[in-house]
C-alpha cells in the first residue's frame, strides 16, 4: 500500500523541516512548498492526500491558495495560523480549510490532527447508510436518530444539523456557514438560529447538555462535532 503524501507549505524552512521530520517519522512521504505559487504548482501536479498551509506567505498568501485549491481539488488542507489571527481562522474555513493550527504548535499536535483528517477522508469514501458513536446512531436514509435504541424526535432541520457535523467529525463550521447551508442565502434570520437549534439538539442527544461530549463549540468559530472511536 503506497505512503499517504502530505505537502507542507511555509516560508520558514525551519518550520518545514521540523514538520516534515515527524511526518516521516509517522511514515509519511512529505513533500514541500515555499511559497503561495510553488504550493498551487505541486498540488495539482503532484495531488498530495493532505495539505499543511500557512496562512503568511510571499507572493500569494495562505487564504488565496485555499480558495484555488478548494475550486479545483478536493484535498484536505490544515491552516496553520499566528496566535490570535481570529479573521483569519474564521476565513481559512469559510473558503473550504478543513481544520486550523495555531502557530507555534507542537509537532504532536499536527500529527493527530494529520492523522484524523486522513482518517475521516478514507472513511468518507466509503458512503455509509448507518453511522454509529458509542450509544448514538444515525440512519442516513430513514432519517433517524436513536440513544440507545430509543427514537429521539428531531424536528428536520435538527437532523440535518446534526448529520451534516456528524458526517465531518473533527471539522469546525462557522455559524454562517451553518445558516447558509442548511437555511439558505435568503433566509432572513441569523445565527442566532444556529444556536438555538444547536441548543435543542444538545438537548436531545448529550447526557448532559451543559458540557457536551459530542457536539463541541469552537468559541468566535462556530461547532464541530467531536468524536474519539475506542480502539
Amino acid at each position: 500500500m503506497p505512503k499517504e503524501k502530505i505537502m507542507v507549505v511555509d516560508d520558514e524552512r525551519n518550520i518545514v523541516e521540523l514538520v516534515k521530520y515527524n511526518l516521516e517519522k509517522e511514515g509519511y512521504d512529505v513533500i514541500c512548498a515555499y511559497d503561495g505559487f510553488e504550493a498551487v504548482n505541486l498540488a495539482k501536479q503532484d495531488k498530495p492526500d493532505l495539505i499543511v498551509l500557512d496562512i503568511m506567505l510571499p507572493g500569494q498568501g495562505g487564504l488565496e491558495v485555499c480558495r484555488i485549491l478548494r475550486k479545483e481539488t478536493k484535498i484536505p488542507i490544515i491552516m496553520a495560523t499566528a496566535k490570535g489571527e481570529e479573521i483569519d481562522k474564521i476565513l481559512g474555513l469559510e473558503l473550504g480549510a478543513d481544520d486550523y493550527i495555531v502557530k507555534p504548535f507542537s509537532p504532536r499536535e499536527l500529527v493527530a490532527r494529520v492523522k484524523a483528517i486522513l482518517r475521516r477522508t478514507s472513511s468518507k469514501a466509503e458512503e455509509k447508510d448507518e453511522l454509529v458513536f458509542d450509544d448514538i446512531t444515525l440512519n442516513l436514509v430513514k432519517h433517524e436518530v436513536r440513544k440507545r435504541g430509543e427514537l429521539i424526535d428531531l424536528k428536520p432541520k435538527e437532523f440535518d444539523l446534526l448529520k451534516l457535523l456528524a458526517t465531518n467529525v473533527g471539522k469546525v463550521f462557522t455559524r454562517d456557514f451553518l445558516l447558509e447551508q442548511l437555511w439558505g442565502y435568503d433566509y432572513l434570520g441569523d445565527t442566532r438560529t444556529v444556536d438555538v437549534h444547536m441548543r435543542r439538539l444538545r438537548q436531545k442527544i448529550e447526557d448532559e447538555p451543559a458540557t457536551p461530549y459530542y457536539l463541541k463549540t469552537v468559541h468566535g468559530i462556530g461547532y464541530k462535532f467531536q468524536y474519539e472511536e475506542k480502539e
